[in-house]
């Protein structure tokens, strides 16, 4: 059961004085005017009577959609006061908030503390200053590393969001940010694919054939990568992809294939055949069994019997999206017969085989 909700505000492209290649926030957060303390009150409001007596560990209130730390102090105030008295009262837990790199400094760190801020998300996107360059960012990677040590030296939550095939990114640039990120240490991570927005510079770009967005399967693989790199440093990685809205979804204001509803999901079902493929063919190496390709018997009662194991919530990264780990395993293991069961005693992303 989930245990962890969070009540999302969203500041439609307020603070930001950047006009990145890849971003159109308007259309991001179906949003074209500013809303204030009132507006922020009312949503939290809307929020709070869904969530009671689900047994939740934590609630949050969280500001995204645009830079906060880069709106006028008082706005940032009015909206944090409202926060902060709901935090007071124990009706939420924390405050989480998203910024640029370039807009954290001490007197900006000094104002979220008086205001009992707990987490702040930095959009990084690449630690690879030709790809910031290309995406016209506005800043280099020196200012993050300087952004993150800031935001830790003030004992805040820091969260940091990649993102994969920007203009300029290659798969080792992605895995790079990823390795960058674990040195920093983050308690959060987020990934996130490139998608090409209307109404963008990344969408002229491809319109002048300058850009090519990754296809599924590149934007799957490296992302992959960089989660189990992540993964592995204990960062708990809590969104992978973009979340479906009326603006971007299959059907929505985006070009190219990379956008993909259950991207999270490709994913870890990537990651969960790699591990019990590798536990299988361990297994059928040994010597205890035979290795694919060797003759088995043709009555499928002889065929050897092996089970996958998981537990319930990884499940269905077990059997893949859309089956289609249990088709992969099925064509290129024909001559095992292979069984999918469920295991509580294992982890998330932990799998087994078994004879």
């Amino acid at each position: 059961m989930k245990k962890h909700a969070i009540i999302p505000i969203f500041i439609p492209h307020e603070g930001c004085p950047n006009d990145c290649v890849f971003c159109n926030q308007k259309k991001i957060t179906a949003r074209q005017k500013p809303i204030h303390a009132e507006d922020v009150k009312h949503i939290i409001d809307q929020y709070l009577p869904t969530l009671t007596g689900r047994g939740l560990e934590t609630v949050e209130i969280a500001f995204f959609g645009g830079s906060f730390t880069g709106i006028p102090i008082e706005e940032q105030q009015a909206y944090l006061a409202v926060a902060k008295q709901y935090k007071d009262e124990g009706r939420i837990d924390k405050i989480h908030l998203s910024t640029r790199p370039d807009y954290i400094n001490e007197e900006i760190l000094d104002n979220l503390k008086a205001y009992h801020t707990d987490i702040i998300e930095l959009g990084v996107q690449s630690f690879d200053d030709s790809v910031l360059q290309a995406s016209n960012r506005g800043h280099n990677s020196e200012i993050v590393y300087k952004s993150c040590e800031l935001i830790q030296a003030y004992s805040f939550e820091l969260g940091i969001q990649l993102m994969i095939g920007l203009p300029g990114d290659t798969h080792e640039k992605s895995v790079y940010s990823a390795m960058e990120a674990v040195k920093i240490g983050p308690s959060i991570a987020r990934l996130y694919p490139t998608i090409i927005i209307e109404d963008t510079e990344l969408l002229r770009m491809y319109e002048r054939g300058v850009y090519q967005p990754l296809s599924q399967k590149e934007a799957v693989f490296t992302t992959k990568e960089m989660y189990k790199i992540l993964d592995a440093a204990g960062i708990q990685i809590i969104r992978v992809g973009l979340k479906s809205t009326d603006i971007i979804n299959e059907h929505g204001a985006i070009t190219g294939g990379t956008y993909h509803p259950a991207f999270r999901q490709l994913v870890e079902s990537e990651i969960a055949k790699e591990i019990l493929e590798e536990k299988l063919t361990s297994l059928l190496c040994s010597g205890a069994y035979r290795a694919p390709g060797s003759e088995f018997p043709e009555d499928p009662e002889q065929k050897p019997c092996f089970t996958f194991q998981s537990n319930s919530r990884c499940f269905s990264n077990m059997i893949g999206n859309k089956r289609s780990n249990k088709e992969y395993f099925a064509a290129k293991y024909p001559h095992i017969e292979i069984r999918y069961t469920e295991n509580t005693l294992l982890a998330d992303n932990h799998y087994n085989v078994i004879k």
